[in-house]
């Protein structure tokens, strides 16, 4: 439950009228934000968001090239499906381009965390020492009160923000800023989630999945219920390939593992609504593939 004390406006006990609250279609249509799309740098998952616009009286689907801007999506899945590289891929592929970027590092500490963007942008052709300072870090991992203190986290990027003139957010991982308290996971994530929009920031939020959460489900810790609050979920699973069936399936050899994705749910545009073949490379960059059963 929040502190009335830090929200004394939600804790009133006559009801009142909300006047601001209320807005016809064409005021809440003029505060919209362009729907366009935001490269993720990640190979083969650009392509999977559309938006649908008429023209000449026809409906024409066209391609996104991205997420779309000012989303919030939330990458979740076990342990070592390629979360975390997805996100450093977006966060270079962003940096490099001009933008500013924070990066809340929650798990692993910046310097750790900084170390490894160096070597995805290595992956990716790119020269990070051109771009670098487009990073910022927010290192909550070594400084318990970011981690353990939403408004105090919320307070430092909002400075970040004003400072650098920040875009894009990564948080990794959300779920450990409700780690042991996962009843206020919700309260948590939509209070991020309020924030990213006020601030109208592009953003992802990693989570991580209980090995006992079944592998393509949007569940992550915390629940089903913050899925529902972003934008979107991009769902990464792997498998092992233990019975003939899901060698039949997945048309791979019994003891290898396939690696899997899909995009559930996106607000904000159209998306692919296929399980995809996923993989990891040897340079250490997650690439999407086709869909399993074959198509475009």
């Amino acid at each position: 439950m929040e502190d009335p004390k830090e929200y004394p406006e939600a804790h009133h006990t006559e009801a009142r009228v909300i006047k601001e609250g209320i807005l016809v279609g064409s005021e809440a249509l003029a505060k919209a934000p362009k729907v366009y799309g935001i490269p993720t740098g990640v190979e083969g998952l650009d392509d999977l968001f559309f938006i649908v616009e008429v023209e000449n009286g026809k409906v024409v689907k066209k391609n996104l090239g991205g997420i779309p801007a000012y989303s919030v999506f939330n990458i979740t899945g076990v342990n070592d499906t390629g979360k975390s590289l997805m996100a450093e891929q977006f966060t270079v592929k962003q940096a490099s381009e001009g933008h500013k970027v924070a990066f809340i590092t929650v798990e692993a500490p910046a310097n750790f965390v900084i170390a490894s963007l160096k070597l995805r942008a290595a992956a990716m052709g790119l020269n990070f020492e051109d771009f670098e300072d487009n990073i910022i870090m927010i290192d909550a991992a070594s400084h318990t009160p970011l981690r353990e203190n939403i408004p105090d986290l919320l307070a430092t990027l909002a400075y970040a923000i004003k400072t650098y003139k920040i875009k894009f957010t990564v948080i990794d991982s959300v779920t450990g800023l409700f780690e042991n308290k996962e009843m206020l996971a919700r309260g948590i994530v939509r209070r991020l989630f309020n924030f990213m929009k006020k601030w109208y920031q592009t953003a992802l939020f990693i989570s991580q999945k209980r090995s006992g959460h079944e592998e393509l489900t949007a569940e992550a810790a915390g629940g089903y219920a913050v899925g529902h609050i972003v934008d979107g979920t991009m769902v990464l699973a792997k498998e092992v390939i233990d019975s003939s069936f899901k060698a039949k399936l997945y048309k791979r050899e019994i003891g290898e593992i396939v690696r899997l994705f899909r995009i559930d749910g996106c607000r904000m545009a159209g998306h692919d609504t296929r399980v995809h073949y996923m993989e990891i490379t040897d340079t250490g960059l997650v690439r999407i593939l086709e869909p399993i059963g074959g198509g475009k």
